[in-house]
Protein backbone atom coordinates (compact mmCIF):
# COMPACT_ATOMS: atom_id res chain seq x y z
CA UNK A 1 0.00 0.00 0.00
CA UNK A 2 1.43 3.41 -0.93
CA UNK A 3 2.11 5.65 2.06
CA UNK A 4 3.85 8.88 2.93
CA UNK A 5 6.67 7.00 4.64
CA UNK A 6 7.19 4.10 2.23
CA UNK A 7 10.55 3.97 0.45
CA UNK A 8 10.81 4.16 -3.29
CA UNK A 9 11.15 0.88 -5.19
CA UNK A 10 13.31 1.68 -8.22
CA UNK A 11 11.37 4.01 -10.54
CA UNK A 12 8.19 3.72 -8.46
CA UNK A 13 7.25 6.59 -6.15
CA UNK A 14 5.97 4.46 -3.28
CA UNK A 15 4.30 7.47 -1.66
CA UNK A 16 1.99 7.81 -4.64
CA UNK A 17 2.07 4.65 -6.78
CA UNK A 18 1.30 0.97 -6.37
CA UNK A 19 4.46 -1.11 -6.85
CA UNK A 20 4.62 -3.35 -9.92
CA UNK A 21 7.43 -5.54 -11.17
CA UNK A 22 9.14 -5.56 -14.55
CA UNK A 23 11.45 -2.58 -14.09
CA UNK A 24 14.77 -4.13 -13.08
CA UNK A 25 15.92 -5.38 -16.48
CA UNK A 26 16.90 -1.88 -17.65
CA UNK A 27 19.23 -1.45 -14.67
CA UNK A 28 21.24 -4.62 -15.32
CA UNK A 29 24.43 -4.56 -17.38
CA UNK A 30 24.35 -8.37 -17.63
CA UNK A 31 20.64 -8.80 -18.42
CA UNK A 32 19.75 -12.27 -19.76
CA UNK A 33 16.00 -12.79 -19.25
CA UNK A 34 13.18 -11.25 -17.22
CA UNK A 35 11.66 -13.89 -14.94
CA UNK A 36 9.84 -11.21 -12.93
CA UNK A 37 6.96 -10.65 -15.35
CA UNK A 38 4.28 -13.10 -16.48
CA UNK A 39 4.64 -12.45 -20.19
CA UNK A 40 4.70 -15.17 -22.83
CA UNK A 41 7.97 -17.14 -22.97
CA UNK A 42 7.92 -16.90 -26.77
CA UNK A 43 8.35 -13.14 -26.67
CA UNK A 44 6.62 -10.64 -28.90
CA UNK A 45 5.05 -12.31 -31.97
CA UNK A 46 6.91 -11.42 -35.14
CA UNK A 47 3.56 -10.83 -36.87
CA UNK A 48 2.64 -8.13 -34.38
CA UNK A 49 6.11 -6.63 -34.31
CA UNK A 50 6.12 -6.24 -38.10
CA UNK A 51 2.67 -4.64 -38.11
CA UNK A 52 3.68 -2.29 -35.29
CA UNK A 53 6.82 -1.17 -37.12
CA UNK A 54 4.89 -0.56 -40.35
CA UNK A 55 2.27 1.45 -38.46
CA UNK A 56 4.89 4.07 -37.59
CA UNK A 57 4.49 5.31 -41.18
CA UNK A 58 0.98 6.45 -40.23
CA UNK A 59 1.74 7.83 -36.80
CA UNK A 60 1.58 11.42 -38.01
CA UNK A 61 -2.21 10.83 -38.16
CA UNK A 62 -4.58 10.40 -35.24
CA UNK A 63 -5.52 6.80 -34.50
CA UNK A 64 -9.14 5.83 -35.28
CA UNK A 65 -11.49 7.09 -32.59
CA UNK A 66 -13.65 3.95 -32.93
CA UNK A 67 -10.58 1.69 -32.45
CA UNK A 68 -11.33 -0.10 -35.71
CA UNK A 69 -10.49 -2.47 -37.31
CA UNK A 70 -8.60 -3.75 -34.25
CA UNK A 71 -11.71 -3.80 -32.06
CA UNK A 72 -13.63 -5.98 -34.51
CA UNK A 73 -10.59 -8.23 -34.94
CA UNK A 74 -10.40 -8.79 -31.19
CA UNK A 75 -14.16 -9.45 -31.14
CA UNK A 76 -13.65 -12.18 -33.76
CA UNK A 77 -10.90 -13.64 -31.60
CA UNK A 78 -13.13 -13.72 -28.50
CA UNK A 79 -16.36 -14.77 -30.24
CA UNK A 80 -15.50 -16.43 -33.56
CA UNK A 81 -19.14 -17.21 -34.33
CA UNK A 82 -21.02 -14.24 -32.85
CA UNK A 83 -18.57 -11.35 -32.96
CA UNK A 84 -20.93 -8.96 -34.76
CA UNK A 85 -23.53 -9.22 -31.99
CA UNK A 86 -20.98 -9.10 -29.17
CA UNK A 87 -18.71 -6.34 -30.47
CA UNK A 88 -20.80 -3.50 -29.02
CA UNK A 89 -20.05 -4.72 -25.48
CA UNK A 90 -16.30 -4.48 -26.07
CA UNK A 91 -13.97 -1.50 -25.67
CA UNK A 92 -10.18 -1.25 -25.82
CA UNK A 93 -7.98 0.67 -23.42
CA UNK A 94 -4.45 1.86 -22.74
CA UNK A 95 -3.66 -1.33 -20.88
CA UNK A 96 -6.14 -2.97 -18.54
CA UNK A 97 -5.08 -0.42 -15.90
CA UNK A 98 -6.90 2.42 -17.67
CA UNK A 99 -10.09 0.39 -17.97
CA UNK A 100 -9.93 -0.83 -14.37
CA UNK A 101 -9.85 2.77 -13.23
CA UNK A 102 -12.67 3.85 -15.57
CA UNK A 103 -15.00 1.02 -14.53
CA UNK A 104 -14.39 1.59 -10.82
CA UNK A 105 -15.04 5.32 -11.27
CA UNK A 106 -18.45 4.43 -12.75
CA UNK A 107 -19.27 1.87 -10.05
CA UNK A 108 -21.84 2.43 -7.30
CA UNK A 109 -20.20 4.01 -4.27
CA UNK A 110 -19.75 2.11 -1.04
CA UNK A 111 -17.72 -1.00 -0.29
CA UNK A 112 -15.12 -2.87 -2.30
CA UNK A 113 -13.77 -6.38 -1.83
CA UNK A 114 -11.13 -8.53 -3.53
CA UNK A 115 -11.38 -12.16 -4.53
CA UNK A 116 -11.11 -15.02 -2.04
CA UNK A 117 -7.43 -15.72 -2.55
CA UNK A 118 -4.45 -14.89 -0.34
CA UNK A 119 -3.59 -11.91 -2.51
CA UNK A 120 -4.19 -10.71 -6.07
CA UNK A 121 -3.10 -8.09 -8.61
CA UNK A 122 -3.21 -4.81 -6.70
CA UNK A 123 -4.41 -2.36 -9.35
CA UNK A 124 -8.05 -2.96 -8.39
CA UNK A 125 -7.37 -2.14 -4.76
CA UNK A 126 -5.39 0.96 -5.72
CA UNK A 127 -8.23 2.27 -7.86
CA UNK A 128 -10.85 1.49 -5.21
CA UNK A 129 -8.84 3.32 -2.56
CA UNK A 130 -8.32 6.34 -4.81
CA UNK A 131 -12.06 6.45 -5.50
CA UNK A 132 -12.94 6.43 -1.79
CA UNK A 133 -14.38 2.94 -1.45
CA UNK A 134 -14.37 1.28 1.96
CA UNK A 135 -12.05 -1.72 1.54
CA UNK A 136 -13.27 -5.04 2.92
CA UNK A 137 -10.75 -7.80 3.74
CA UNK A 138 -10.55 -10.94 1.56
CA UNK A 139 -11.99 -13.27 4.20
CA UNK A 140 -15.12 -11.29 5.01
CA UNK A 141 -18.59 -12.75 4.45
CA UNK A 142 -19.97 -9.28 3.72
CA UNK A 143 -21.20 -8.55 0.23
CA UNK A 144 -19.80 -5.45 -1.47
CA UNK A 145 -20.96 -2.84 -3.93
CA UNK A 146 -17.93 -3.69 -6.06
CA UNK A 147 -16.10 -7.03 -6.05
CA UNK A 148 -12.98 -7.68 -8.11
CA UNK A 149 -11.64 -11.17 -8.75
CA UNK A 150 -8.52 -12.01 -10.76
CA UNK A 151 -9.10 -15.41 -12.39
CA UNK A 152 -6.66 -17.09 -12.87
CA UNK A 153 -5.25 -15.22 -9.90
CA UNK A 154 -1.95 -13.46 -10.39
CA UNK A 155 0.24 -14.12 -8.44
CA UNK A 156 -1.18 -17.04 -6.41
CA UNK A 157 -2.17 -19.25 -9.36
CA UNK A 158 -5.63 -20.02 -7.93
CA UNK A 159 -8.40 -20.59 -10.47
CA UNK A 160 -12.19 -20.88 -10.38
CA UNK A 161 -14.10 -22.71 -13.08
CA UNK A 162 -17.32 -21.11 -14.34
CA UNK A 163 -19.76 -22.70 -11.83
CA UNK A 164 -17.52 -21.68 -8.91
CA UNK A 165 -17.07 -18.21 -10.39
CA UNK A 166 -20.81 -17.64 -10.74
CA UNK A 167 -21.36 -18.78 -7.16
CA UNK A 168 -18.68 -16.37 -5.97
CA UNK A 169 -20.35 -13.47 -7.76
CA UNK A 170 -23.74 -14.31 -6.22
CA UNK A 171 -22.24 -14.65 -2.75
CA UNK A 172 -20.16 -11.48 -2.80
CA UNK A 173 -21.87 -8.73 -4.83
CA UNK A 174 -24.77 -6.63 -3.59
CA UNK A 175 -27.82 -6.09 -5.85
CA UNK A 176 -27.08 -3.18 -8.13
CA UNK A 177 -23.34 -3.70 -7.71
CA UNK A 178 -20.41 -4.39 -10.02
CA UNK A 179 -18.44 -7.61 -10.43
CA UNK A 180 -15.14 -7.09 -12.25
CA UNK A 181 -13.56 -10.38 -13.29
CA UNK A 182 -10.00 -10.15 -14.59
CA UNK A 183 -9.38 -12.93 -17.13
CA UNK A 184 -6.05 -11.64 -18.42
CA UNK A 185 -4.40 -15.05 -17.97
CA UNK A 186 -7.48 -17.07 -19.01
CA UNK A 187 -6.43 -17.50 -22.68
CA UNK A 188 -3.47 -19.61 -21.54
CA UNK A 189 -5.96 -22.28 -20.40
CA UNK A 190 -5.97 -24.09 -23.77
CA UNK A 191 -7.30 -23.66 -27.27
CA UNK A 192 -10.72 -24.23 -25.65
CA UNK A 193 -10.28 -21.29 -23.29
CA UNK A 194 -13.40 -19.56 -24.61
CA UNK A 195 -15.61 -22.34 -23.23
CA UNK A 196 -14.20 -21.67 -19.75
CA UNK A 197 -14.46 -17.88 -19.95
CA UNK A 198 -17.18 -15.55 -18.70
CA UNK A 199 -17.07 -13.93 -22.12
CA UNK A 200 -19.03 -16.97 -23.36
CA UNK A 201 -21.80 -16.41 -20.79
CA UNK A 202 -23.87 -13.61 -22.30
CA UNK A 203 -27.22 -15.08 -21.23
CA UNK A 204 -26.02 -15.47 -17.64
CA UNK A 205 -24.68 -11.88 -17.58
CA UNK A 206 -27.90 -10.45 -19.03
CA UNK A 207 -30.11 -12.45 -16.64
CA UNK A 208 -28.06 -11.36 -13.61
CA UNK A 209 -28.31 -7.73 -14.69
CA UNK A 210 -32.08 -7.89 -15.28
CA UNK A 211 -32.86 -9.81 -12.10
CA UNK A 212 -30.49 -8.18 -9.59
CA UNK A 213 -28.96 -5.20 -11.34
CA UNK A 214 -25.50 -6.76 -10.98
CA UNK A 215 -23.15 -5.64 -13.76
CA UNK A 216 -20.44 -8.13 -14.74
CA UNK A 217 -17.35 -6.76 -16.49
CA UNK A 218 -14.69 -9.10 -17.92
CA UNK A 219 -11.28 -7.44 -18.01
CA UNK A 220 -8.26 -8.43 -20.13
CA UNK A 221 -4.70 -7.22 -20.28
CA UNK A 222 -3.41 -8.45 -23.64
CA UNK A 223 0.16 -7.44 -22.91
CA UNK A 224 0.96 -10.75 -21.18
CA UNK A 225 -0.35 -13.24 -23.74
CA UNK A 226 1.25 -11.37 -26.63
CA UNK A 227 4.26 -10.11 -24.68
CA UNK A 228 3.82 -6.40 -25.42
CA UNK A 229 3.74 -4.71 -22.02
CA UNK A 230 5.42 -1.62 -23.44
CA UNK A 231 2.55 -1.05 -25.87
CA UNK A 232 -0.21 -0.85 -23.19
CA UNK A 233 -3.17 -2.79 -24.54
CA UNK A 234 -6.27 -3.98 -22.70
CA UNK A 235 -9.99 -4.49 -23.14
CA UNK A 236 -13.16 -4.95 -21.14
CA UNK A 237 -16.30 -6.85 -22.10
CA UNK A 238 -19.24 -4.98 -20.57
CA UNK A 239 -22.58 -6.43 -19.50
CA UNK A 240 -24.43 -4.31 -22.08
CA UNK A 241 -23.70 -1.94 -24.94
CA UNK A 242 -24.99 0.88 -22.72
CA UNK A 243 -22.23 0.15 -20.20
CA UNK A 244 -19.67 0.25 -22.98
CA UNK A 245 -20.92 3.65 -24.12
CA UNK A 246 -20.74 4.94 -20.56
CA UNK A 247 -17.06 4.02 -20.49
CA UNK A 248 -16.45 5.58 -23.89
CA UNK A 249 -18.03 8.82 -22.70
CA UNK A 250 -15.42 9.29 -19.94
CA UNK A 251 -12.44 7.68 -21.70
CA UNK A 252 -9.78 10.02 -23.00
CA UNK A 253 -10.01 10.18 -26.84
CA UNK A 254 -7.39 8.19 -28.78
CA UNK A 255 -6.55 6.24 -25.66
CA UNK A 256 -5.05 3.37 -27.68
CA UNK A 257 -2.31 4.51 -30.04
CA UNK A 258 -1.76 3.62 -33.69
CA UNK A 259 1.08 1.18 -32.97
CA UNK A 260 -0.87 -0.80 -30.37
CA UNK A 261 -3.94 -1.02 -32.61
CA UNK A 262 -1.89 -2.29 -35.53
CA UNK A 263 -0.16 -4.83 -33.30
CA UNK A 264 -3.48 -6.16 -31.97
CA UNK A 265 -5.03 -6.34 -35.40
CA UNK A 266 -2.20 -8.64 -36.51
CA UNK A 267 -1.64 -10.92 -33.52
CA UNK A 268 -5.24 -12.09 -33.23
CA UNK A 269 -4.67 -13.86 -36.56
CA UNK A 270 -1.41 -15.53 -35.51
CA UNK A 271 -2.68 -19.07 -34.87
CA UNK A 272 0.78 -20.65 -34.78
CA UNK A 273 1.97 -18.39 -31.97
CA UNK A 274 -0.97 -19.44 -29.82
CA UNK A 275 -0.60 -23.11 -30.68
CA UNK A 276 3.06 -22.95 -29.64
CA UNK A 277 2.03 -21.20 -26.43
CA UNK A 278 -0.60 -23.78 -25.52
CA UNK A 279 1.70 -26.68 -26.37
CA UNK A 280 4.96 -25.59 -24.75
CA UNK A 281 4.01 -23.46 -21.73
CA UNK A 282 2.78 -26.45 -19.64
CA UNK A 283 5.85 -28.48 -20.63
CA UNK A 284 8.35 -25.74 -19.77
CA UNK A 285 6.46 -24.93 -16.58
CA UNK A 286 6.51 -28.54 -15.40
CA UNK A 287 10.20 -28.89 -16.23
CA UNK A 288 10.99 -25.77 -14.21
CA UNK A 289 8.91 -26.88 -11.23
CA UNK A 290 10.49 -30.35 -11.29
CA UNK A 291 13.98 -28.89 -11.45
CA UNK A 292 13.45 -26.38 -8.64
CA UNK A 293 11.61 -28.93 -6.52
CA UNK A 294 14.63 -31.22 -6.76
CA UNK A 295 16.93 -28.37 -5.75
CA UNK A 296 14.67 -27.07 -2.97
CA UNK A 297 12.40 -29.84 -1.66
CA UNK A 298 11.08 -27.66 1.19
CA UNK A 299 9.64 -25.06 -1.19
CA UNK A 300 5.96 -25.10 -2.17
CA UNK A 301 4.97 -24.49 -5.80
CA UNK A 302 1.54 -23.08 -6.61
CA UNK A 303 -0.57 -22.58 -9.73
CA UNK A 304 -2.31 -24.45 -12.54
CA UNK A 305 -0.13 -26.22 -15.08
CA UNK A 306 -1.15 -23.92 -17.97
CA UNK A 307 -0.04 -20.69 -16.30
CA UNK A 308 2.88 -18.57 -17.46
CA UNK A 309 4.41 -18.30 -13.99
CA UNK A 310 5.09 -20.23 -10.78
CA UNK A 311 4.21 -18.84 -7.33
CA UNK A 312 6.72 -20.19 -4.83
CA UNK A 313 6.59 -20.23 -1.04
CA UNK A 314 10.19 -20.56 0.13
CA UNK A 315 8.91 -20.55 3.76
CA UNK A 316 11.81 -18.31 4.73
CA UNK A 317 12.03 -14.56 4.23
CA UNK A 318 15.84 -14.56 4.30
CA UNK A 319 16.02 -17.34 1.70
CA UNK A 320 13.55 -15.52 -0.54
CA UNK A 321 15.51 -12.27 -0.28
CA UNK A 322 18.72 -14.09 -1.14
CA UNK A 323 17.07 -15.87 -4.08
CA UNK A 324 15.89 -12.52 -5.46
CA UNK A 325 19.36 -10.97 -5.01
CA UNK A 326 21.18 -13.91 -6.63
CA UNK A 327 18.83 -13.94 -9.62
CA UNK A 328 19.25 -10.22 -10.12
CA UNK A 329 23.05 -10.50 -9.92
CA UNK A 330 22.93 -13.19 -12.63
CA UNK A 331 20.84 -11.02 -14.96
CA UNK A 332 17.65 -13.06 -14.51
CA UNK A 333 15.46 -11.04 -12.11
CA UNK A 334 12.51 -12.73 -10.40
CA UNK A 335 9.59 -11.08 -8.59
CA UNK A 336 9.73 -10.78 -4.84
CA UNK A 337 6.46 -11.25 -2.97
CA UNK A 338 7.51 -8.49 -0.56
CA UNK A 339 6.97 -5.19 -2.40
CA UNK A 340 3.33 -4.87 -3.37
CA UNK A 341 2.04 -8.15 -1.97
CA UNK A 342 3.62 -7.96 1.51
CA UNK A 343 4.49 -11.69 1.33
CA UNK A 344 8.30 -11.59 1.65
CA UNK A 345 8.76 -15.37 1.88
CA UNK A 346 7.24 -15.79 -1.59
CA UNK A 347 8.77 -15.32 -5.03
CA UNK A 348 7.23 -15.46 -8.49
CA UNK A 349 9.13 -17.00 -11.40
CA UNK A 350 7.97 -16.70 -15.01
CA UNK A 351 7.92 -19.69 -17.34
CA UNK A 352 10.81 -19.36 -19.74
CA UNK A 353 12.80 -21.40 -22.27
CA UNK A 354 14.90 -24.12 -20.60
CA UNK A 355 18.14 -22.44 -21.70
CA UNK A 356 17.22 -19.36 -19.67
CA UNK A 357 16.15 -21.52 -16.72
CA UNK A 358 19.67 -22.96 -16.74
CA UNK A 359 21.02 -19.51 -15.88
CA UNK A 360 18.56 -19.10 -13.03
CA UNK A 361 19.27 -22.58 -11.63
CA UNK A 362 22.99 -21.94 -11.76
CA UNK A 363 22.52 -18.66 -9.90
CA UNK A 364 20.60 -20.47 -7.18
CA UNK A 365 23.08 -23.30 -6.62
CA UNK A 366 24.54 -21.49 -3.61
CA UNK A 367 21.13 -21.40 -1.92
Amino acid sequence: MPSDTAPNNGPWDAKLQQFHGGQEWAQLDNFVEDFSVTTNAFGMPSSGKLAAVHSIEHSHHYPPADQEPAKSSLARFLWPGEFAAERERLILGNGASELIDLVIRMAPAGTWRPGPFHTQYKEYERSARNNNFALLPPGTAEKANVACLVNPCNPTGDYLELPELKTWISDNVLPGGYAIIDESMQPWQSEKFREHSLTSQREYVETLYRAQGISVFVMHSWTKLWCCTGLRLGSVVCPTAEHMRAIKKIQVPWSVNTVALAFLNAVVEDAKYLQDTWEMTPIWRKDTVDRLQTMFPAWEFHGRDFLSWIWINTKDTVVAERAVALARAAGVPVRSGGPGYNLPAFIRVAVRHPDKVNVLAEAWKSL
